[in-house]
């Protein structure tokens, strides 16, 4: 049999069959080698760049690590922009708050997570590696600004000149003054007519005993006076401490996960330092990885040949790590076999779930969909618990749980915009303490596994001895003539006075303990509305306390809504019982026979609404008959009223629900 090169003769004179051919195996060996020393040799020759020859030149001493913490929409993220471009990071006049990455950040115009950027600064000669992380304001995020503190040697105490000082900022004072931070006040919005700088310094000087002449009073959106500001931080933020000849400890401070590189790292160097093929090992998993790039966010992620000590900088691995819950934040990494020379760093607390709700599908086949959304969005927000759920009104769902209620919204907010998700929310809710009689502590945070009032206290055995709910300890700062109002609206919402105090002649600071049911029931909405939005809120978990609490149902012609069950305190149960039936009854259509909707608490019905069924008028070929023919035609209709009932089944379209549960 002929070759095919001797049957197509132009192939036939390059085939040389004589010629024994190399083994694939070698071929691949021999391509491996030259590739990987071609590599090795392009690694070593590259040059290295302006910036990185810069960064190398300046020692720890001239490291500055600090952050900008203020009150929500006090003006951090328009600040950093305007430092962003005086150190020549970015280009002035480009995209407003460069550091807003997500879209819902950018529409609210607030930051929901911390973001970092590095930059230099010449100041008298000298090259500053200045490290800035811009922090969210709101009291949801506060596990950011935590986390924050630890890679930072200082802070910009940011106060707003027409507002002053407000509740958060009071939090983020004994927050950073609790970790040994230096703290620099600044003054922001010194443009607006409304503008007191004066008063705003006497504030700072009285409540948190900073030094009126440190400040630095600056217009963040005009760009007036904000060159002092740096100057300012350079004189009196500490440089950070470490040493780069002593073995790697690092601290990882946050991550993000990338389609393409697997889950990034953001830390920041203790001791030693980093490179690309490093093999390093965590203290909390024990799992070992590769590094594949290190390098600094400038803004954006910028790669460098190495990260020392006193830095913050962003590290991912080859091969990537796959899964961010391997990732902890506050864990301690160190080098491969200098696991015993390296004490691991103390770490965070995790954020705690205190806010839950439940979250259906408007449409069942999109399932599938919205799943996949809802974890890609938890892989770069790992507070966020989940669970799934099913109810008989509503079909299958996810119980989520959540910081805070704006925690909350701008999850659902990024599920709609990112992912065209729709999606039914029920109303938020908290977890609660049962204590049984055998001494277990069992914590619910869904309302439908709470226990039955037939299990109640003096039930069989088994039992519980008390229910107990979670409370907070809330600060309110407001202005002095909405003081009565708002005194009201705490004690309607069973809240405990703790202290009040005037820190000047018009503001007041207000502290009460309350029910983080009544918190999350929408109350900063109802503070805002009694005050003309002029109160500012802060709170924090305070303890758990025994409470008269019970499950309020809605029933359907005696048959459970199961996703409309809610816990709440046995003196609100009427309130909002007669609340239920009424709105649902709005959404529900008329049906061939009577609708009754009741509200339970416990084993006893606190209201009720009953919807006619539709009636054919037999009597109306009746005239002049007699009563007992009436009534004949009357009975008989009742009969068949009954055999209908006894066949048929009452069906509540989903509708009804998803009206019942829009806000």
């Amino acid at each position: 049999m002929r070759s095919w090169c001797q049957l197509i003769p132009r192939a036939g004179a390059l085939c040389r069959p004589t010629t024994p051919l190399p083994t694939t195996n070698l071929l691949t060996q021999s391509w491996l080698r030259h590739f990987s020393a071609s590599k090795q040799q392009n690694a070593v020759s590259q040059p290295m760049g302006n910036l990185e020859r810069r960064i190398a030149d300046i020692p720890l001493e001239r490291f500055r690590n600090f952050c900008i913490v203020a009150h929500v929409d006090h003006g951090k993220s328009t600040l950093s922009d305007r430092l962003l471009e005086l150190t020549g990071t970015i280009a002035p006049g480009g995209n407003k708050q460069i550091l807003d990455k997500l879209d819902v950040e950018r529409e609210r115009g607030i930051t929901v997570k911390a973001q970092t950027c590095s930059m230099l600064y010449n100041y008298k000669g000298q090259d500053y590696l200045l490290h800035l992380v811009d922090t969210p304001g709101h009291v949801d995020f506060r596990a950011e600004v935590s986390r924050s503190y630890a890679s930072c040697g200082g802070a910009l105490l940011l106060v707003d000149a027409s507002q002053g000082i407000q509740a958060q900022t009071v939090a983020n004072f004994y927050l950073a003054f609790a970790q040994g931070l230096r703290l620099v006040p600044i003054v922001n919005k010194i443009d607006l007519p409304s503008a007191d700088v004066g008063r705003a310094l006497e504030q700072m000087k009285d409540t948190f005993e900073l030094d009126p002449a440190s400040a630095v009073s600056v217009s963040a959106r005009t760009g007036l006076n904000v060159e002092a500001i740096l100057p300012a931080v350079i004189e009196q933020v500490p440089p950070p401490l470490g040493d780069h000849l002593k073995p790697l400890k690092l601290l990882l401070v946050d991550s993000w996960y990338s389609n393409y590189k697997g889950v990034i790292l953001l830390v920041r160097i203790f001791d030693g330092q980093i490179k690309a093929g490093d093999h390093i090992t965590s203290f909390a998993t024990g799992l070992r990885y590769i590094v594949g790039e290190v390098g600094i966010m400038y803004p954006n992620q910028t790669p460098q040949k190495s990260l020392r000590a006193g830095q913050v900088g962003y590290i991912f691995f080859n091969p990537g790590m796959k899964r961010s819950q391997e990732a902890k934040v506050g864990d301690t990494y160190t080098t491969v076999g200098a696991e015993k020379l390296v004490e691991p760093l103390p770490g965070f607390e995790e954020p705690k779930a205190m806010v839950f709700v439940a979250a259906f599908p408007v449409d069942q086949s999109d399932y599938a969909h919205i799943e996949d959304s809802i974890n890609q969005i938890t892989l770069n927000d790992r507070s966020v618990t989940l669970q799934k759920e099913s109810s008989q009104a509503l079909g299958a769902g996810w119980r989520l749980g959540f910081l805070g209620t704006l925690h909350c919204s701008v999850f659902e907010d990024r599920l709609r915009q990112e992912h065209g998700a729709s999606l039914l929310i029920t109303p938020p809710t908290v977890p609660f303490k049962v204590i049984w009689k055998d001494g277990r502590e069992e914590t619910i945070s869904n309302p439908a596994e709470f226990p039955d009032d037939e299990a109640g206290r003096g039930g069989p055995s088994g039992a519980y001895l008390e229910l107990q709910e979670p409370y907070v300890s809330v600060t309110i700062t407001l202005p002095e003539e909405y003081l009565g109002k708002v005194i009201e609206l705490c004690e309607g919402n069973r809240g405990e006075q703790k202290e009040l105090s005037f820190f000047t002649a018009t503001q007041v600071i207000l502290k009460y303990e309350l029910p983080l049911a009544q918190l999350v029931d929408d109350f900063f909405g109802k503070l805002k509305s009694t005050t003309k939005g002029y109160a500012s809120l802060d709170y924090e978990e305070s303890d758990w306390r025994k409470s008269n609490i019970i499950k309020l149902q809605l029933l359907v012609n005696k048959e459970p809504v199961d996703a409309v069950a809610r816990v709440v305190h046995y003196s609100q149960a009427e309130r909002l019982g007669r609340q239920w039936v009424t709105k649902f009854r709005e959404h529900v259509d008329r049906q061939m026979y009577e609708v009754v909707i009741q509200a339970t608490a416990g084993r006893r019905i606190v209201a009720r609404e009953t919807i006619k069924p539709f009636r054919k008028d037999v009597l109306s070929k009746l005239h002049a008959s007699d009563i007992s023919r009436r009534r004949k035609l009357l009975e008989k209709q009742k009969e068949g009223r009954k055999k209908l009932k006894a066949v048929g089944n009452i069906s509540i379209d989903q509708k009804a629900f998803q009206g019942f549960l829009a806000k």
